[in-house]
């Protein structure tokens, strides 16, 4: 049996390289085999989802540099019935691609936009004067480069050797500890989700708004998990889209929804909140750098 996995690609994405460990880990404990198939954005990935084109979607959620990645948490609230399955971290490490013959040659470097910043110290130093052209994922690039030596692309060295291109400079991110935590994603109400490994529940991510932007509402919602003794790992605010000034918030939790203290929690959260999102409970795998 196969499972369809949506992701962002071309191939050679660290959002690939994710999904192959999700699948060679749900192979191992499982038997089910997954079935890739690359979307041009992280949007596209889980619309594919949502309208039924795959069963999952892998999709960056948060890097240890640049925090939040912004078109997940805003398409996650778009969507409606879908459903986080598994977290997993993966180790990213960033290298300039390129055929030129030495960084002077080179006038532009392409990547996503998480990249190009995790790199900018970098960039600055050795690079002070290239352009740098933001691109759908850190792959999409890499097929110009053989018809333009001025340019280069960052991404993994996985990529490079996909792509039988060669590398300038290897492990080029500012921070060496540099990692990226991304969902594993399913419909809610999929049958499909009961094949998928037991696993213990570890972490909630929820988000809301506000009916108003009143003084302490914010507040009395995070006192409601201190009283209750239940940590907050991550808490991010985005605009609604509607006026100005308003927010959504984002928090990830440190337990799983069934326990009576977050059942607790989230029946008094709902008197606070003007709309209320659970995107599930799961677990947190980590992955080595392939």
């Amino acid at each position: 049996m196969k499972l369809s996995v949506a992701h962002l690609g071309p191939p050679g994405t660290y959002a690939e390289q994710a999904t192959i460990f999700y699948g060679k880990w749900l192979t191992h404990n499982t038997g089910i085999e997954a079935s890739l198939h690359p979307y041009s954005s992280i949007a596209q990935s889980l619309q594919a989802l949502a309208q039924g084109e795959t069963q999952l979607a892998v999709v960056p959620v948060e890097n240890s540099i640049e925090g939040s990645v912004t078109m997940t948490m805003d398409t996650m609230w778009q969507l409606d019935s879908l459903q986080i399955q598994s977290a997993l971290v993966l180790p990213i490490a960033h290298a300039l691609i390129s055929c030129a013959n030495s960084l002077d040659e080179i006038k532009t470097v392409y990547s996503h936009p998480q990249a190009l910043a995790q790199c900018q110290g970098w960039l600055r130093e050795f690079l002070p004067n290239v352009q740098l052209i933001p691109s759908n994922s850190t792959t999409e690039a890499l097929e110009k480069l053989e018809y333009d030596l001025a340019i280069g692309a960052i991404a993994s060295s996985r990529a490079a050797e996909l792509y039988n291109l060669p590398i300038l400079a290897s492990c080029i991110n500012d921070y060496p500890e540099n990692c990226t935590r991304f969902w594993v994603i399913s419909q809610a109400e999929s049958d499909m989700t009961h094949r998928l490994p037991l696993q213990k529940l570890t972490h909630t991510s929820i988000a809301f708004s506000v009916p108003a932007n009143v003084p302490g509402t914010l507040l009395r919602i995070l006192q409601i998990f201190a009283h209750l003794d239940i940590n907050l790992s991550r808490i991010e605010s985005r605009p609604t889209k509607r006026s100005l000034g308003e927010y959504l918030f984002f928090i990830d939790l440190e337990a799983d929804v069934n326990t009576p203290q977050m059942q607790s929690a989230l029946a008094e959260l709902n008197t606070y909140t003007e709309v209320l999102k659970i995107f599930g409970s799961y677990s947190v795998l980590s992955a080595n750098n392939q």
